[in-house]
């Protein structure tokens, strides 16, 4: 299976954060979720793949192309749907395409004026005045007006009714109809995730916490819920994020444990949102423990 895109060993360090050795890959024809918490590392990682960050050590590939030397011929093939809108807002969509069609060599004037009438977005208004919503799908229009095979959207249905995330959702199945294209889709909303995703990457204090398929990420985790007094303590010490309250304990668990589970514990399937809280609280746990060693 051929990747569309490569990230092996990546590192950036800011004051204060640091993406640690990220590593995954997504094949060709396929669209990838790229979730985690607020600080998690996705903005920066994108970035890294635009070569819009200079990364200190690690590889980026994309297409089979290296993104820092060959980062000119990507952005020809590449599409970006970021959560704002990163063109001129007193211009309408006409003055737009005269604006950014030099720049592709593969530009489809037909491609651009078919895609803003099925999208029911107007040529002549300033995009300064279009909803969110509108602006999503010109930036997804310039995406397919250049031909795109790889479209990263970061964040790209916050704050989008649930009729326009639907429509993005839509889009973005038809897009990798053509086999030959992948999504990259960063969000917050986890239910999009589940919807159309084939694969997860979770990133957590810029480490890569889960990749592989949204089947392996759903095998491979459920939650464990029952009375303290009946987990043994070697059991609890393989849990996740480990909550005890006055009525029982809830934890997240590797199915790979499941034969240690006494028949008193009741276990369920676990959703992404889930896996991130539990994630969440295993790290505020273990910071609470390294400071009462203090």
């Amino acid at each position: 299976m051929e990747n569309i895109l490569e990230i092996k060993g990546l590192n950036k360090a800011y004051d204060g954060f640091a993406l640690k050795d990220v590593t995954f890959s997504l094949p060709k024809g396929y669209i990838m979720g790229f979730v985690g918490e607020n600080g998690s590392g996705k903005t920066t990682t994108i970035r890294s793949i635009l070569n819009m960050a200079n990364i200190d050590s690690g590889k980026i590939s994309v297409f089979g192309l290296d993104s820092i030397t060959d980062t000119i011929a990507i952005k020809e093939k590449l599409g970006v749907v970021f959560d704002s809108l990163y063109l001129a807002d007193h211009l309408n969509a006409k003055q737009i395409e005269k604006q950014l069609k030099p720049f592709y060599k593969d530009w489809d004037s037909k491609e651009f004026a078919d895609r803003l009438k099925s999208f029911g977005l107007p040529d002549n208004k300033r995009v300064g005045e279009f909803s969110k919503g509108m602006k999503m799908k010109l930036m997804i229009t310039i995406a397919l007006s250049h031909k795109a095979d790889f479209m990263i959207l970061d964040e790209p249905t916050s704050g989008l009714d649930p009729v326009a995330r639907d429509e993005l959702l839509d889009i973005l199945a038809e897009y990798i109809e053509d086999e030959n294209r992948s999504v990259l889709f960063s969000t917050h909303i986890t239910s999009d995730v589940e919807r159309i995703a084939d694969y997860v990457t979770i990133l957590h204090d810029g480490q890569v916490w889960f990749t592989g398929t949204k089947d392996e990420l759903s095998e491979k985790y459920v939650i464990l819920r029952g009375a303290e007094e009946d987990i043994s303590s070697a059991l609890r010490e393989k849990c996740i994020g480990f909550h005890n309250y006055r009525n029982g304990f809830d934890a997240l668990l590797s199915t790979e444990y499941l034969d240690e589970v006494s028949d008193e514990l009741v276990t369920e399937k676990a959703n992404i949102d889930e896996i991130l809280v539990y994630v969440a609280k295993e790290d505020r746990y273990e910071r609470h423990n390294e400071n009462d060693k203090v």
